[in-house]
């Protein structure tokens, strides 16, 4: 291996950069669990406002925050429905049964990358059985699908698949870790991927650069439970503003996410001419079909290009900390070591 490791293992590996470290140090802070760190509040303000929600929290974490949104909408052994490698189905170590209390099921991706169909979701929700069958009362959707390739849900279909939802009386939670990335992609405001629904999380730590933490956000009351249920999982941090600092520098920062989906697209590009199996991505996230993907991944790092594995395949993430100069010379390394 010859130079500089390029990193596309994920866009949670970047660093806060110095604006970002000025801005937690200068934060002012007091005790959150009391409710008086006045950097979380304005936060949770500003995020509750862009997500066109009534109410946000600050979680250190995304995973908490979808667990936190189930604990609240579901009764233990209620049935929620999921699409096939959703992160609250795949990776986030089961906590959605274990202590959230959800019978998980899947639906498929017949509408496109990490979409179903309304009929798809209509057919599994069925119709209310006796007392003994499984009630279906939840919804989660994720936007961008992280194991589809960051794939998005544009307003439309995610209108029918609410109105599906709805009119069958189910609670809706949307997986909004990269919502950011969704509507940078779709050119709307975050605000008109979140119609009708109950829940969104959102988080800042994936390609904005904050160190940690992410929201979840609803309506007033749903706030209020969620901050308890918080408290019980062990998230209630004291003088976050701190981290919330972080944050509120990455949403001013969401329009530049525009230039880590011209790299994915770039690279995507690069690594279909030199015989890859690649589709375009619609955001950051590149999936790459190959026979073996652990002896792909060990000749990437062999030539100091870093990736995952996702859904079978290799995953290439493009984040702020990568330069277009980084993009041509990992493909660059690609053709050499051919």
């Amino acid at each position: 291996m010859t130079g500089q490791l390029i990193d596309f293992r994920s866009d949670t590996v970047t660093r806060p950069d110095a604006i970002m470290r000025a801005a937690m140090a200068e934060a002012e802070v007091d005790d959150n669990v009391i409710g008086t760190d006045p950097t979380i509040a304005e936060l949770e303000r500003r995020a509750a406002r862009t997500l066109g929600m009534p109410a946000a929290l600050w979680t250190p974490s995304g995973t908490m925050a979808n667990l936190i949104a189930l604990s609240v909408h579901l009764r233990r052994g209620d049935r929620f429905l999921a699409t096939r490698g959703a992160h609250v189905l795949t990776n986030e170590l089961g906590s959605a049964a274990w202590l959230a209390g959800g019978m998980p099921d899947i639906l498929e991706h017949d509408a496109g990358p990490g979409r179903c169909l309304p009929e798809t979701l209509e057919a599994a929700i069925g119709n209310p059985g006796p007392y003994f069958a499984l009630r279906t009362t939840l919804l989660c959707l994720e936007n961008t699908h992280n194991a589809a390739g960051g794939a998005v849900t544009p307003p439309d279909e995610h209108a029918q698949l609410l109105s599906v939802a709805k009119q069958a009386g189910l609670t809706v939670h949307l997986d909004g870790a990269r919502i950011w990335h969704a509507a940078v992609a779709l050119q709307v405001p975050p605000a008109a991927l979140t119609v009708g629904v109950d829940s969104v999380s959102a988080c800042f730590s994936k390609g904005l650069g904050a160190p940690v933490g992410s929201v979840v956000a609803g309506s007033v009351e749903f706030v209020e439970q969620a901050r308890r249920m918080r408290q019980m999982l062990g998230g209630g941090v004291r003088q976050g503003g701190v981290l919330a600092a972080a944050c509120l520098v990455a949403l001013d920062r969401v329009d530049e996410l525009a230039e880590t989906h011209e790299f994915a697209k770039r690279l995507a590009d690069g690594l279909s001419e030199h015989g890859w199996d690649v589709r375009t991505p619609d955001t950051n996230i590149v999936l790459a079909g190959v026979p073996d993907v652990p002896t792909a991944l060990n000749w990437l790092g062999s030539l100091g290009i870093q990736a995952l594995p996702m859904a079978g395949k290799v995953r290439f993430v493009t984040h702020r900390d990568l330069s277009s100069a980084d993009i041509a010379e990992a493909l660059r390394r690609i053709k050499a070591g051919a």
